[in-house]
């Protein structure tokens, strides 16, 4: 009896493995030349990759937070660091200046954001319009699952830093403001699917720079 059960342990253990994708190279960083695609860039010519491919220092420099909402990014996604191809990852730095906010904006991946300067309030909203928020400090974290409307708050006294990490390469943003007054959708739609004032609805594409 011990042989067959251990057989049968090692083919589960064994299975697995051959059905999941193999890794045919140890990386794949992108061409930003090359058409990008669902699955992602194509590969640059591996023979060609340096140490320097593999560090990006864009992270150093704060958003400018100089704007409406007095918040800035500065993102590491593929298109950034290119390097990052392939790997299902990617982080993206946000500093809000006093009284600054990240507005409600959505991902098509899950967020996790640990607090390295100030205090916070980060939340999100699920598919029930419950809503999760709780004030964070410095090293605390918080996860937002993918696709959900969330934001962030700087409501402490001084700047705020965070750093956001993404389970993917290229996690994609649509803030909603941008979304319902950054296009030329017509006014009265809006107004429509909204029952926002259209006086307020033109006012608000007039300052996201939208048309209509």
């Amino acid at each position: 009896m011990i042989i067959p059960i251990f057989i049968t342990f090692s083919l589960l253990l064994i299975t697995p493995s051959t059905n999941a994708n193999t890794i045919e190279f140890d990386y794949c960083v992108a061409d930003p030349a090359q058409p990008h695609g669902p699955s992602g860039y194509a590969c640059k010519d591996p023979s060609t990759a340096t140490a320097d491919d593999f560090a990006y220092s864009g992270l150093r420099t704060p958003g400018n937070t100089s704007n409406l909402f007095k918040f800035g990014a500065s993102p590491a996604f593929v298109t950034q660091f290119p390097a990052l191809n392939g790997m299902g990852l990617s982080i993206v730095r946000a500093d809000m200046a006093v009284g600054g906010a990240v507005p409600l904006h959505t991902h098509r991946v899950a967020e996790l954001i640990i607090v390295v300067q100030g205090t916070i309030i980060a939340g999100f909203i699920d598919t029930n319009n419950t809503a999760f928020y709780k004030t964070l400090e410095i090293g605390d974290i918080f996860i937002i699952p993918p696709t959900l409307e969330h934001f962030q708050v700087n409501v402490g006294k001084g700047q705020s830093t965070v750093y956001a990490s993404f389970a993917s390469p290229n996690p994609g943003v649509q803030p909603v403001s941008n979304a319902l007054f950054q296009n030329d959708l017509p006014t009265e739609i809006i107004e429509k699917v909204t029952m926002l004032d259209r006086a307020q609805i033109k006012k608000l594409k007039k300052v996201f720079g939208g048309s209509n």
